[in-house]
């Protein structure tokens, strides 16, 4: 997310990928200091080994997001907000996520598709809430696109008995959900205030509401207030970082993730999946970190020569801290928190953030989606400007977890953040029929341009068959379209 770039953590970083399947545990050395050791924790990884083979597959043409006319890109013509004065602003609108199925296809509200972004006033960074969009099933074009406001009012976080959210700052990304009674309900990030004397981004935390939504004329969807508006996950220190952990020793370097909910069901269970970073007890961050096998993947020889690289070499602080994850909590019937279970995924040594968690099943298989950077990666190989889909397919949704096109890779782009048509956060939206997904993402960085703002991308197809994927050729759709059939 373009929020992110506040991050202190801005050094450029290289990626590597492979994974290893989950399954049970390896024995560990009582003393790992200085000795190799190989411990997966029970769940799947995103392995050095397999990472640096996605440079020599990124140019191939079956993963590349497409080239967009950066003359025929434009405005969402319905993001209309205000400034700090309250003055009438046209605003950047950036992560965005669709008001989904519990089976991740595209729901129908009243005769509406619904999708909720972040958007803000272009001139402060900061200002990161989250708004409502909807548009008539059947349209697709751009101009279709309606604003109900801000979901949010800002009194709307003074919750009794809730000091997380009454400290809450920004809005982040989430996913929402129609439920079986047909209410709207939303999973968000909520942020709270920056550190004003170290300058690091606030605590995250999972976070719900219901959002009450009518239909006043056959024309307009309005947004009527939210209620049980509730905190659900802050860490838990054991299977993920809390932000103590991450920033009490007074180092103030890590990047701390515990963002981006994304709801799923699964045999009548209710579960989060979200971007976060491993606790003290699946795998925690450290120099020892660069000690266990199972992060690096390949033979005992490989592993030796990336591990003495690593230690020689500028990326090591990095690597140290880099303990990425994707988690999964279930929850109760009213969406509170039921139980903390290991992460699906992670990828120590590589990356501290892998972002925009997303999970489906498909055709019998599970898909599991992430985001990712090559500024924050520390892969040989992988450059600051490589931006990044990786996809992981299992047979549950607790995985084990293994590589879609052998090395995780699914979509690559490699444009200047600086070019008006770089493409990110692309999310893979399930069809109700048909082996395809529609990719969407947003175009623009924000506050680059007087008058382009950040966007809806035009969105296209990605096909799926099995542990393969690949770009459906001149499958580029309008700005913002979340389905094709």
């Amino acid at each position: 997310m373009n929020i992110r770039k506040f991050v202190r953590r801005a050094a450029a970083v290289t990626f590597t990928t492979a994974l290893l399947a989950g399954g049970g545990t390896s024995v560990m050395a009582k003393d790992k200091t200085n000795q190799d050791y190989q411990e997966t924790y029970g769940f799947s990884h995103i392995t050095r080994s397999e990472m640096l083979n996605i440079p020599a597959q990124q140019n191939d043409q079956q993963f590349q997001v497409p080239s967009f006319n950066g003359s025929t890109i434009k405005n969402i013509p319905s993001a209309k907000g205000t400034d700090q004065w309250g003055n009438p602003i046209d605003i950047d609108v950036w992560d965005s996520w669709p008001l989904q199925n519990p089976d991740g296809t595209v729901a129908e509200y009243n005769g509406y598709h619904i999708v909720f972004a972040l958007a803000g006033d272009p001139k402060r960074g900061w200002d990161t809430f989250i708004y409502m969009f909807y548009q008539k099933v059947g349209d697709t074009s751009l101009d279709s696109w309606k604003n109900a406001g801000r979901v949010f009012k800002d009194s709307d976080k003074y919750v009794p008995n809730d000091p997380i959210l009454n400290n809450e700052a920004e809005e982040w990304s989430g996913s929402a959900t129609l439920t079986k009674d047909g209410k709207v309900r939303l999973f968000y990030t909520n942020r709270q205030g920056w550190d004003p004397e170290h300058g690091f981004f606030g605590k995250q935390t999972l976070t719900t509401a219901q959002v009450n939504v009518s239909k006043p004329d056959a024309d307009t969807l309005k947004i009527d207030g939210v209620e049980d508006l509730k905190s659900i996950f802050d860490g838990d220190g054991k299977f993920y970082q809390n932000v103590d952990q991450a920033f009490s020793a007074g180092d103030y370097s890590d990047n701390h993730t515990l963002r981006d909910p994304h709801y799923v069901e699964d045999k009548g269970h209710k579960y989060l999946v979200f971007e976060s970073n491993t606790g003290t007890e699946t795998g925690y961050q450290g120099e020892d970190s660069l000690n266990n096998r199972a992060y690096y993947g390949g033979n005992k020889n490989f592993f030796q020569a990336e591990r003495d690289k690593l230690l020689s070499g500028s990326k090591k602080s990095l690597a140290t801290l880099a303990n990425g994850s994707l988690g999964i909590i279930e929850l109760n019937d009213d969406y509170s928190l039921k139980k903390v279970m290991k992460p699906l995924i992670a990828s120590n040594t590589v990356t501290d953030e892998i972002e925009r968690a997303n999970v489906f099943q498909m055709n019998g298989k599970w898909y599991l989606f992430t985001d990712s950077r090559g500024s924050k990666m520390t892969i040989d190989g992988i450059g600051a400007n490589d931006v990044y889909m990786l996809g992981y397919v299992a047979d549950s949704l607790t995985g084990p977890y293994k590589p879609l096109n052998k090395n995780g890779l699914v979509l690559h782009m490699g444009l200047d953040p600086k070019d008006l048509t770089w493409t990110y956060s692309h999310f893979a939206v399930p069809q109700a029929k048909g082996n395809n997904v529609v990719i969407t993402s947003y175009m623009t960085n924000r506050g680059l341009f007087a008058d382009q703002h950040s966007t809806f991308a035009p969105s296209f197809l990605l096909n799926i068959k099995g542990s393969k994927t690949s770009v459906v050729k001149d499958s580029v759709l309008e700005q913002g379209q979340l389905t094709v059939n």
